[in-house]
């Protein structure tokens, strides 16, 4: 499952704002400009990726300060399935049966173990789980616990996810595609108040990956559904209820919530994780969540030591190098600084946003629409993007183009696999007059009914990082004769253009990023909730689409990697030929972490991003 965010969340403002005209660079500028900050400022931070797995015991104590750009919409588990921001502020309370460790690319038990078992002969598989004991949902300054059950997470996984009318992005992959089309539904069973088992009716290459899930409580949300249906399933812990009410399974309450001003997370003294001296984790008693709706206030905040950590913007980078006080040098070392903070930084992120075109048959009599459903349009808008430019105004060079569909932690990753339609402007004219489209002594193009090139492009309203970003994009098309109209939407509006309306035009976006290709079957299946230029197709729409869609699903039922890579190979080339959605750039990120905090557990790197999970103050 994947979820959306928005570039203008996480790449907060730069120095241009509102639609003004962003200033062209040369070719020379632009290699100048990458180089000088990249060896300048780099070269004054911090490497240090994760390399191994574990974590050296803590010490409890300590208030965790940070901040939010805005409000939670909701504290439900459901509402969070979508909405990044609603579920950075409960993901807290709640926890998986199972994790992943990337570096030895093996699961781990966490809410529960499990076993794994294929019946070769009837080609099915089942997945047997059993809950540790001591899971409670627990209420924050109350004596009241309930017991975790596999009730829970049965209720939730029938009565939940599996419930057409709640809507959840997970509904379509309880289907399983057998060899004669048809489909059949993956059930659960329960063996006893703590086991309980999936039932996969084929062999499946990531068993774990395709069961494992979060939970909510059941005999909250039962009761709920019983007395008002998905309606009251959705109402539920809305952002108007006391959070002290919201069970929690996790490592934090919510202690207290104060609309405009902050959120207060205490530690969960029920919490199952303990390290090796059996200390609950986390370590940090209080969490504070700041709700400051600027990002330069954040900065402020953090150089006066009122937040713990800061991610910068590229351009505020500069500054918060100049005034580290690194606790390690570039290799790592120790350098003995307790004050004042340290900048770490990793290479470009591995998830990167897009810019895609609304192909849906709803906006068919649309000009618009046409024009997109046309391969060498998307491509020729490909060859209008212009990264380069992004990076070195935008980035201040400190990027890298994002060329490739898979990221390279994806272990079916194709390096060969890259797009061709890179920026040139002279493609980008051939492109479109091979299909229909000419432009005129005026500058203007025009499609084969004479109709004016036009459309908008719509961003999120709180980022100037998105918005300078498209107004380069503007800029470019330009050439081409293409009118690119930007238009900053709220973030509600923009979400139910895109996941209900379907009335948007063109837009940058992103999904949040996985380390397995299935983990995207509601984004790429035609079928899928988030398969964003053409949402829950019955049939494919194209015969690209289905084909996609045949990959996927052989590429995912084939556990040998060996036979499965050119699959997945297949399955990356299609999508960068075809140009459903074009990935900008990989920006290189940086993390500043006050000195305060020991540093023996925390890294930084493009595949973790910051690890905090087990951080403490230092004595």
């Amino acid at each position: 499952m994947a979820r959306l965010f928005f570039p203008a969340a996480a790449l907060v403002s730069l120095f241009v704002s509102g639609c003004a005209r962003v200033p062209e660079m040369t070719l020379d500028e632009i290699s100048r400009w990458r180089e000088e900050n990249r060896n300048s400022l780099v070269e004054r931070t911090v490497s240090r990726p994760k390399e191994k797995s574990g974590f050296a015991p803590g010490r409890p104590g300590g208030v965790w300060r940070t901040t939010m750009m805005s409000d939670p919409k909701s504290f439900n588990i459901i509402i969070a399935e979508t909405d990044g921001d609603t579920s950075a502020f409960i993901d807290p309370l709640y926890d998986s049966l199972i994790g992943y460790d990337v570096i030895t690319q093996s699961w781990y038990a966490r809410a529960a173990s499990f076993s794994v078992s294929v019946d070769s002969d009837a080609g099915t598989m089942d997945v047997t789980y059993t809950l540790r004991d001591d899971l409670w949902w627990s209420f924050y300054g109350s004596g009241e616990k309930v017991k975790i059950t596999s009730d829970d997470v049965v209720f939730w996984y029938d009565e939940i996810l599996c419930a057409e009318d709640i809507g959840s992005s997970r509904y379509n992959s309880q289907f399983m595609e057998m060899d004669d089309g048809s489909f059949e539904r993956i059930s659960i069973e329960k063996i006893d108040d703590r086991s309980f088992v999936f039932h996969i009716p084929r062999i499946f290459s990531e068993p774990l990956l395709l069961t494992n899930m979060s939970f909510g409580p059941a005999f909250i949300y039962k009761k709920a559904k019983d007395e008002g249906g998905a309606k009251g399933v959705k109402a539920l812990f809305n952002i108007g209820c006391d959070p002290r009410t919201i069970p929690s399974m996790g490592r934090y309450f919510i202690a207290e919530y104060i609309p405009g001003q902050r959120l207060v997370y205490e530690r969960n003294p029920d919490y199952w994780e303990r390290d090796s001296n059996g200390v609950s984790v986390a370590y940090p008693q209080t969490r504070v969540v700041r709700i400051v709706g600027d990002a330069n206030t954040e900065m402020m905040m953090f150089r006066n030591g009122e937040l713990e950590s800061f991610v910068p913007s590229p351009e505020k980078v500069g500054g918060l190098v100049d005034g580290a006080q690194n606790a390690f040098d570039f290799y790592g070392n120790a350098t003995g600084a307790r004050d004042g903070y340290t900048v770490f930084n990793s290479e470009g992120a591995l998830s990167a946003s897009f810019w895609s075109f609304n192909e849906n048959p709803v906006n068919k009599d649309k000009p618009f629409y046409r024009w997109f459903c046309k391969k060498e349009f998307r491509q020729a808008m490909s060859c209008l993007l212009n990264r380069d430019r992004i990076i070195s105004q935008t980035y201040r060079g400190l990027a890298s183009p994002k060329l490739t569909f898979f990221s390279e932690a994806t272990a079916f990753f194709d390096k060969d696999a890259v797009l061709d339609y890179t920026y040139d402007v002279d493609r980008a004219r051939n492109l479109l007059a091979s299909c229909g489209f000419s432009l005129g002594d005026d500058g203007i193009l025009r499609d084969e009914q004479g109709v004016k090139v036009e459309f908008d492009l719509s961003i999120q309203s709180t980022g100037t990082v998105v918005s300078d970003i498209a107004q380069i994009i503007a800029d470019e098309c330009r050439k081409a004769g293409v009118t690119v109209n930007v238009r900053q939407v709220d973030f509600q509006s923009l979400i139910g253009q895109l996941m209900s309306k379907y009335d948007w035009q063109s837009v940058i976006i992103g999904f949040s990023g996985g380390y397995f290709p299935t983990q995207g079957s509601n984004v790429w299946l035609s079928s899928g909730n988030l398969h964003l230029w053409n949402p829950l197709q019955k049939t494919p729409a194209t015969k690209w689409e289905a084909r996609v869609d045949e990959l996927f699903r052989k590429a995912s039922c084939t556990v040998d990697k060996d036979e499965a890579f050119p699959l997945w190979s297949e399955y990356q080339r299609i999508f960068l030929e075809e140009c459903p959605l074009i990935y900008l750039v990989r920006p290189r990120s940086f993390f500043a972490l006050q000195n305060r905090w020991d540093m023996e557990n925390v890294t930084f790197d493009n595949v973790h991003g910051a690890e905090l999970s087990h951080v403490f103050i230092a004595q």
